[in-house]
């Protein structure tokens, strides 16, 4: 076999202390893993305080050639001396001597790696079920640290979340050094984040474990899980992820084989439905889109966007929509001309508001709803007129809406300074957060809106409790462009909201900012 053909040797790792019940069906997994593209070696500690556990694995060994067990101490010495592990059917008892135990067991598995020259360690939990292409599809990705997805409910009535996070201990969102997120906002984020993970990918994180490729370059490189003494961060798993990034190794996640976790005994009654996925499903399959076209609405509201960006816009959303919803709020210039000239050919409904309702935001987006629900819609994009996609969108748009899986569709929108840069620093940083803007209407779903005067949102509030997804199409926003506008935005948040009370007061007084960061766009 030519170099270029040799399959990539990898060591499979786990510290061993199971049920005899669990810990059979982890070996059952490790048994029909696929070696199209790897080799496979396996390195057990066995610390079990079962002897069948042990006997298990003693079994398991004589299946397989390249298999080594370890026994490192005796179970009288750990009840002594409080290094016997304990779990229930609620949770899993852990202290600081068990942690750093267990995460000395796992930097011995990565001296075995590296004295035996393996081009990969994994190091996966014995309570977990892998589907067979795992370890063959985590190569395949090319990432020196990347984790199969599991998902846990850590409570026995808590929802399920996955072993990978974003920040610090378990922060699941995104949020800035220094930036100020509200509860509703961290939530939001939360939920976008989760839902990511839903979909098949992957996708970069802050930390990981329990299921976890590790290459040889790495191992050379010193990622360990001993402990980082000025870390007061709880787990051997944040020590290694903060060292890992340290030495200059993002770490990763990847959905597209999601495993099994049998946190609980009560969790065995699912491994034969993930078996018979495992046997039936390689990729998350879709059904068949529907044979009538989706429909695409565009909802959005003007004010006097005659000499802005209103035109550029449309010209945009025109090449891909099917019908248009208009709220004008009182434009004493030609925007309304403008619509009807660019629309023209379009369905159209136009509402125009005699007095203008934007002082208070709430009533304005509750009218351009339910205009737009009057019209029938089965998507609706809500875009404002100084905003449009990258051009690659009116491709894409189609295949989202096709997708009968999800009914709410998030983006990130950059907030560009001047022509060709956005902003980027501190408080202004948008394009980090996952936002509605693409919702498929539901008929008999009940709405309920965020009820403040500004920040109220363009969509109802609870849209999250909807299956959603995020796409990497960018939206851009020109809003911020022109130092007049700039001017008149700040002046009307310290009219509507000069205490900060719905928004966030440093922010409000950066916009008039000298010289802010700003980074260029590429298209």
């Amino acid at each position: 076999m030519s170099n270029q053909q040799r399959k990539s040797r990898v060591l499979i790792g786990s510290p061993i202390n199971q049920k005899p019940n669990i810990l059979m069906k982890f070996l059952e997994s490790l048994n029909q893993l696929e070696q199209r593209t790897v080799e496979l070696s396996f390195l057990f500690y066995d610390d079990n305080e079962d002897i069948v556990a042990s006997q298990l694995l003693q079994d398991f060994s004589a299946q397989h050639e390249d298999c080594h067990i370890e026994k490192p101490r005796t179970t009288l010495e750990d009840s002594q001396s409080g290094l016997s592990y304990h779990r229930s059917e609620i949770t899993h008892f852990w202290n600081e001597q068990l942690i750093w135990k267990v995460a000395d067991f796992k930097d011995q598995i990565i001296k075995f790696a590296m004295e035996g020259e393996y081009d990969y360690l994994f190091l996966v939990d014995s309570d977990i079920l892998l589907h067979s292409p795992t370890i063959d599809h985590l190569v395949s990705t090319d990432r020196d640290i990347i984790s199969a997805i599991f998902w846990t409910k850590w409570q026995p009535h808590a929802t399920a979340l996955p072993q990978v996070w974003m920040m610090d201990e378990y922060q699941q969102y995104e949020k800035r050094r220094g930036e100020h997120l509200t509860e509703e906002e961290i939530r939001g984020r939360h939920l976008l984040f989760l839902s990511k993970l839903r979909v098949p990918g992957t996708y970069e994180v802050g930390g990981l474990g329990a299921c976890t490729l590790i290459s040889n370059k790495a191992l050379q490189a010193g990622v360990s899980f001993k402990e980082i003494p000025n870390l007061s961060f709880w787990g051997e798993d944040r020590h290694f992820c903060v060292r890992a990034a340290a030495l200059g190794y993002p770490l990763f996640v990847d959905t597209y084989y999601p495993a099994y976790h049998i946190y609980r005994e009560a969790d065995l009654e699912g491994v034969e439905d993930y078996k018979r996925q495992n046997q039936l499903v390689t990729f998350p399959i879709s059904s068949a889109p529907p044979t009538v076209k989706n429909r695409l609405t565009l909802s959005m509201v003007i004010k006097n966007e005659a000499d802005r960006y209103l035109t550029e816009t449309l010209r945009e959303v025109r090449e891909y929509i099917d019908a248009a919803v208009i709220i004008d709020d009182g434009s004493e210039d030609q925007s309304v001309e403008i619509v009807k000239d660019i629309l023209r050919g379009i369905p159209l409904h136009l509402v125009q508001n005699d007095v203008s309702k934007f002082s208070n935001e709430i009533i304005l987006r509750k009218q351009q709803w339910e205009e737009t629900i009057k019209t029938d819609p089965q998507w609706i994009l809500n875009l404002d007129a100084d905003e449009c996609f990258e051009k690659k969108f009116k491709y894409e748009v189609k295949r989202l809406m096709d997708d009968p899986n999800f009914d709410v569709y998030c983006f990130r929108l950059y907030d560009f300074w001047k022509e060709g840069y956005y902003r980027d620093d501190q408080y202004w940083s948008a394009h980090l957060t996952y936002r509605p803007f693409l919702v498929r209407y539901k008929e008999n779903y009940a709405y309920k809106w965020k009820e403040t005067p500004v920040h109220c949102g363009r969509f109802p509030a609870n849209i999250f409790q909807l299956p959603t997804a995020t796409s990497e199409l960018r939206l851009k926003h020109y809003g911020w462009m022109r130092q007049v506008d700039r001017e008149k935005k700040y002046t009307r948040y310290m009219l509507q909201d000069p205490g900060g009370k719905y928004g966030w007061p440093e922010q409000y007084r950066s916009i008039l900012d000298d010289n802010p960061n700003l980074v260029k766009w590429e298209e």
